[in-house]
């Protein structure tokens, strides 16, 4: 296993536990040492909804989205925090993608 994916499991361990600012720091810690690491990403983009920083969450699932184009479910997360910012065209597009790539995979 990676150092970075050690860090990331740290991560979810705060994250579980409902440190959010100790889940952040070890999501970036393992986003800098991996930053093709998708799992961190979307711990990160989680994390940050859950503290309420939902321009800096978008981004982060932006970025989960451009790792993992083909994943429903990160276009999903995506939706949803853009749905939460009020940015009601673009999550439907988002979702609409979703949809997309759940039927393309039945």
């Amino acid at each position: 296993m990676s150092e970075a994916r050690k860090i990331y499991q740290q991560g979810f361990k705060h994250f579980v536990a409902g440190e959010l600012d100790d889940a952040i720091a070890r999501y970036r810690e393992a986003i800098e040492l991996e930053p093709s690491l998708p799992i961190a990403w979307n711990g990160l983009s989680m994390a940050l909804s859950r503290k309420g920083e939902l321009g800096e969450a978008i981004e982060a699932a932006k970025r989960l989205v451009e790792l993992e184009p083909d994943d429903a479910l990160s276009h999903t997360n995506l939706s949803r925090l853009l749905q939460q910012q009020g940015r009601i065209p673009e999550a439907e597009a988002a979702m609409a993608e979703a949809m997309r790539l759940q039927m393309q995979g039945s």
